[in-house]
């Protein structure tokens, strides 16, 4: 957890019960005026309604790999008994209950998604499918922590470093663009309600990022 101004940053692991008690535990306890969420409208409404949402525009094979990567994550939560993105509906849920406005900072996911279809290599592609895979299915090998608990930063650094070495397309995409995208929502809200405490929940391992970016937009 991070503080930059009035901002405080929640890294979250979207299938763990620890993220599940630590939303209920800073939204009960420290009764935030505002709560941003790593989310987009689309996706914002699939967790409410609790239905797929389909993205056009989007070759067949960035989107079957959509569709792995959306069934690796749901196989990984079965293991924690935790829908995936449930700290998310959590959030919301509470921030209905108590009146706390809601600010979604993440980019439209059609977005990204379009861009993740023009620009990762079919080298990424053909390694993120057989990672995908052999995590689903190969039974003896062991994930390095606690899929119940948030990752410890060590753990974090290094997944971070593996994807830009194996992946450096879908790093700069999915985290490096978008850490840059949610740090310029976010310095809008701060920039907006200075007097307001503001609680961002974000996955694990965007914080420092967009931490970083904060600084780097108020110089």
């Amino acid at each position: 957890m991070l503080k930059f101004k009035n901002l405080t940053i929640l890294g979250t692991s979207h299938i763990a019960k620890e993220s599940v008690q630590a939303v209920e535990r800073l939204i009960t306890q420290k009764k935030p005026n505002l709560i941003a969420l790593e989310l987009d409208l689309a996706r914002y409404r699939a967790i409410v309604t609790q239905k797929k949402q389909y993205h056009k525009n989007l070759d067949i094979k960035t989107f079957i790999i959509n569709l792995i990567g959306a069934y690796a994550e749901k196989s990984l939560g079965k293991q924690t008994g935790i829908k995936p993105g449930t700290e998310m509906r959590t959030a919301i849920d509470l921030a209905k209950q108590n009146k706390i406005p809601l600010f979604l900072i993440d980019q439209p996911i059609n977005i990204t998604l379009r861009k993740l279809s023009s620009q990762i290599t079919r080298k990424e592609k053909i390694t993120l499918v057989k990672d995908v895979f052999t995590t689903i299915f190969n039974k003896k090998k062991k994930i390095p922590f606690d899929l119940n608990k948030v990752p410890s930063k060590k753990i974090i650094n290094s997944l971070i470093q593996e994807t830009k070495e194996k992946y450096p397309s879908i790093y700069k995409i999915l985290v490096e663009e978008r850490n840059v995208y949610m740090a310029k929502a976010l310095n809008k809200i701060i920039n907006k309600f200075p007097e307001k405490e503001i609680l961002a929940i974000v996955g694990a391992g965007h914080e420092n990022d967009i931490v970083g970016e904060l600084k780097s937009i108020t110089k």
